[in-house]
């Protein structure tokens, strides 16, 4: 399974500060079977981030990204990636922010979503490198098993022990 990982950021975009976020991604998606092909920053520009993610959707079977999924003026992430989407997975979003908000309760302010893209899945990760990677791990198993079911493998997921 292919995956990219595409940072979110002005400052790093500009080179005035290193990516963290992207590299603790891709080490966790390697962590989880992925080979990490393609690790890339943008600045926060909502036709630059969509332009990205439909590049990489295209070639990839996940494109995660990092940061922009705050309130701030600049955080656009989340409207960029729906404007690439076919289809949202709302599922994901929901769950990070529950999980997270028990031990920081402004995990509540991510507007952070998910969706496909023709056969690619697209996730949005906030952009702490620490937020990122636990978020990841909150939802692990159903972003394989979605990635799985997008290049056409088992869909019954009572076959797999679901509840």
């Amino acid at each position: 399974m292919r995956a990219a990982v595409l940072t979110v950021s002005d400052r790093s975009s500009r080179g005035e500060r290193p990516d963290a976020g992207g590299p603790a991604v891709a080490a966790k998606l390697r962590e989880l079977g992925f080979e990490v092909a393609t690790t890339t920053v943008v600045a926060d520009e909502r036709a630059e981030i969509a332009a990205r993610l439909r590049e990489l959707a295209a070639a990839h079977d996940l494109v995660v990204t990092t940061g922009g999924t705050g309130l701030g003026p600049r955080d656009v992430t989340p409207e960029a990636t729906r404007a690439v989407l076919d289809r949202e997975a709302p599922g994901f979003g929901e769950e990070m922010r529950r999980r997270s908000a028990d031990g920081f309760p402004r995990a509540i302010l991510s507007r952070a979503t998910a969706g496909t893209a023709g056969r690619c899945l697209v996730l949005n990760l906030p952009g702490s490198p620490r937020g990122a990677v636990e978020c990841l791990g909150f939802v692990a198993e159903p972003l394989v098993h979605a990635v799985e079911l997008l290049r056409g493998g088992e869909a019954d997921c009572a076959a797999r022990g679901a509840k």
